[in-house]
């Protein structure tokens, strides 16, 4: 206990709380710059076991963010490289790297027998992923993302409404770190304060942070939040399916523009999101819907505006970044 004895000192966590840390099974998902803070501290902190989850591999324009890797780790698979760290810096932890993307066909057998979801993958998709499995199950999630130089973190489902009953609405737009920068520091805060409400759940530290939302704006040094223990679940919301999920009889539309990406398959109808609503296509009677892009957001956005003219089963693909891509 000598290693643990400055957190079990605290009043609020004390003997038991460490010794639900011990016996606690955490699933982290992303391996990326959140998941910086969030491994090191749960790992020094002695949560039992840590399955960790990514597909990607470790790249030079990760390491001003993603502190747990090396230069000598470009190329490296970044949940084995991450996992390493954790074992190096904790042997008590038992961590298993899963070097996989997380979709709606593994999510809820990855999810299985965890205590605790931590998204740290800042994806569209796999969020409201997580949050569809972590709702059905009534297990916690922790879920956050960070753009630029602002982020936010909340605690979801485990008796709390929802990612969705937060954010029913789309945003504006699916923005990336690629794509709209972010600032290192930045991560690391939001990262901190994912892994501090981990350690409030698993050690039942009062008052719980499930339904509650924490932002951080870097830009003024502004923190906030909010509480949204009342928000209602939404009554329909789009399911995303995975893309193996795609049957012969399905009505798949691409929205992907043809300088993105060659069609998801032959027979798939590429449109702009805008085809879609009144006087726009639609499926045949019996046909489902399936709308692709890279993100999920084009995809959902069409979702939007086709169920407004059409009552029929509508699902989303997020394909991510796939060959010949060209974001």
């Amino acid at each position: 206990m000598t290693r643990y004895a400055r957190q079990v000192a605290v009043p609020e966590f004390g003997a038991a709380g460490q010794a639900a840390l011990a016996a606690a099974h955490v699933l982290v998902v992303g391996a990326g710059g959140l998941a910086a803070p969030v491994l090191q501290y749960l790992g020094g902190a002695g949560v039992g076991r840590i399955t960790l989850v990514d597909p990607d591999r470790v790249e030079a324009s990760n390491l001003h963010r993603q502190t747990l890797f090396r230069e000598t780790d470009a190329g490296s698979p970044k949940a084995e490289v991450a996992a390493a760290a954790i074992r190096a810096l904790n042997a008590d932890v038992h961590i298993d790297a899963v070097v996989d993307a997380l979709g709606p066909d593994n999510a809820a057998a990855l999810c299985a027998g965890a205590d605790l979801v931590l998204d740290c993958a800042d994806s569209f998709a796999v969020s409201y992923i997580l949050s569809d499995s972590c709702h059905a199950t009534g297990q916690p999630l922790v879920s956050a993302s960070v753009i630029g130089t602002g982020g936010h973190v909340g605690a979801f489902c485990g008796g709390a409404p929802s990612l969705r009953a937060v954010f029913p609405d789309l945003p504006q737009r699916a923005g990336s770190c690629a794509e709209d920068g972010v600032l290192g520091p930045v991560v690391g805060t939001i990262g901190a304060l994912q892994a501090q409400m981990a350690l409030a759940l698993l050690a039942g530290v009062a008052p719980s942070p499930l339904g509650q939302l924490v932002t951080f704006e870097a830009q003024g040094f502004r923190f906030g939040g909010f509480r949204f223990t009342g928000a209602p679940e939404p009554d329909h919301a789009p399911r995303f399916l995975d893309p193996a999920g795609i049957a012969a009889g399905d009505f798949v539309v691409d929205l992907r523009a043809e300088t993105e990406a060659p069609l998801v398959r032959p027979d798939a109808h590429r449109l702009p999101v805008t085809a879609f609503g009144p006087g726009g296509p639609l499926p045949d009677p019996g046909q489902r819907a399936v709308l692709c892009c890279r993100s999920g957001l084009r995809s959902w956005q069409a979702a939007d505006r086709l169920a407004q003219v059409w009552a029929g089963d509508i699902k989303l693909v997020a394909l991510g970044d796939q060959p010949g891509d060209t974001e």
